[in-house]
């Protein structure tokens, strides 16, 4: 029975917290009425909304470069270790690099580094 009476007490604690955030927002806000359109692009009025959908044929560069984001993420600690583990780190790098020079050249390929 003590367990129904905490959670209570706890959904009860969470919903009055809720309520006065909520309350307190209110109160404190400079604008009652929130503004239905915010200017953007340095003040100019928007011909669209601020959160437009890109078109799709930016989304492959960008994985394109989170690849070679990637990359450097990787290489920077085994440049710091490479003198230490000798070939084998060596050969490891040229396998990883190999494993994103395939997927460069599938973009490319496919067209993802075509401008027009």
């Amino acid at each position: 029975m003590s367990t129904y009476i905490g959670i209570a007490v706890l959904l009860a604690v969470a919903l009055l917290t809720v309520g006065g955030l909520y309350l307190v927002a209110r109160y404190t806000a400079v604008a009652r009425d929130p503004l239905e359109r915010l200017p953007f692009l340095s003040g100019w009025e928007p011909e669209e909304h601020a959160l437009s959908r890109y078109h799709a044929r930016w989304y492959p560069l960008t994985l394109l470069f989170l690849a070679f984001d990637v990359e450097m993420l990787f290489m920077y600690p085994w440049a710091l270790v490479v003198a230490k583990d000798g070939i084998g780190a060596v050969v490891e790098m040229f396998v990883f690099l190999g494993v994103l020079m395939v997927g460069v050249v599938w973009a490319w390929r496919e067209g993802a580094l075509r401008w027009v």
